[in-house]
């Protein structure tokens, strides 16, 4: 069985734009079919937008930024949000603007979220038993994708 994944912006960040080495295990299962990342609209235009902004000695070109997010939408299955999750109670992120990932990961019916957003690993740790997803560090999917992640089939 594949996970099904969301990774917020950092994470892509991390991916596409400085080949960060704690994503390096997911990029690794996401190439060998073990994992599918899900996106939806929000989450996409959220990434085409930071993507533009000066990203310190990483920050983009026009070529590099276009390189970037076709590599993002390689990757990707887009999902249509699907309106009957919308009933499955979330927890609420205090930052607004990350609410999106909660629900995209509710409604791609995902195994993690994998973030390195505060608001989003507050949650994590008062996890509410109903919600079906986990929120994970990259370094902690990682370590779950090294022990293997139990199959339910």
């Amino acid at each position: 069985m594949r996970l099904r994944l969301v990774l917020d912006t950092n994470v892509w960040l991390d991916w596409l734009v400085f080949d960060d080495p704690g994503v390096r295990p997911l990029k690794a299962a996401v190439a060998a079919g073990e994992a599918e990342v899900f996106t939806a609209s929000g989450c996409q235009q959220e990434l085409e937008r930071v993507i533009c902004y000066p990203l310190g000695k990483a920050t983009l070109d026009s070529s590099a930024r276009t390189a970037c997010l076709e590599e993002y939408r390689r990757v990707v299955s887009l999902l249509q949000t699907s309106p009957r999750h919308a009933t499955t109670r979330l927890p609420v992120c205090r930052d607004p603007a990350d609410q999106k990932f909660l629900e995209l990961a509710r409604d791609c019916e995902a195994d993690f979220l994998v973030t390195k957003d505060r608001a989003l690993l507050v949650l994590a740790r008062r996890q509410d038993p109903s919600v079906s997803f986990r929120i994970v560090t990259p370094e902690q999917l990682g370590e779950v994708l090294t022990q293997g992640f139990p199959s339910t089939n």
